[in-house]
């Protein structure tokens, strides 16, 4: 068990100094000996715990995911139980634009490596797409109590709203990450369309 919880360890350390790296240069100043160096360890090291860059860069995406579904976990802590599906919604939007450091970095890892994914073969052999679908799933599933309780218009298609809330907010969060708008701008953004979207009947 031992043994186990130290490769755990050591697998963790190498990607967040790939994230480290990514967040602090961009996903193109990555290698496998700039991650070595920012973690303090041999190269050999790295090549073993990885084989490839596209191994390390899908291990440090993994990484910096299960930390932003803590992060999650943690929000949804916060609101009551059951959650109200619309602080639900808001909070899931919320999450997932880049409003600090940690969060900047995730999109910023993740939309370069879906880039990187369109013309590199190996990394698109990858799912990468599975985590995004079960998030749609989770966004889609809240609509879909909100409509069941009269939160929502009936006529309101929740598959397509779904993924326009997350089209939505994807786009506004590439925004941030340039310095178009700030976080707080793009949550209002967010906000005035829910706003519109569970409107009460008579006001819509």
């Amino acid at each position: 068990m031992p043994r186990t919880a130290d490769h755990t360890a050591r697998r963790a350390q190498i990607a967040e100094a790939l994230v480290r790296v990514a967040g602090r240069d961009g996903l193109h100043a990555v290698t496998m000996r700039a991650v070595a160096a920012e973690s303090g360890v041999s190269l050999r090291l790295v090549q073993y715990y990885f084989e490839t860059k596209a191994q390390l860069m899908l291990g440090a995406l993994r990484h910096l995911e299960r930390q932003s579904r803590e992060r999650w976990a943690a929000r949804l802590a916060a609101l009551p139980d059951p959650p109200p599906p619309r602080a639900f919604v808001e909070a899931f939007l919320t999450e997932a634009l880049p409003s600090d450091e940690r969060s900047r970095v995730f999109q910023l890892v993740g939309t370069s490596y879906a880039v990187l994914a369109m013309t590199d073969p190996e990394l698109a052999h990858e799912p990468f797409v599975a985590g995004a679908d079960d998030l749609e799933r989770q966004l889609a599933e809240a609509l879909s109590r909100a409509r069941d309780a009269g939160q929502l218009p009936a006529a309101v298609d929740v598959p397509v709203e779904a993924a326009r809330l997350l089209a939505l907010s994807h786009g506004l969060g590439t925004t941030v990450l340039i310095g178009q708008r700030t976080a707080d701008d793009a949550m209002a953004v967010l906000r005035y369309h829910l706003d519109q979207l569970f409107a009460p009947a008579s006001e819509t």
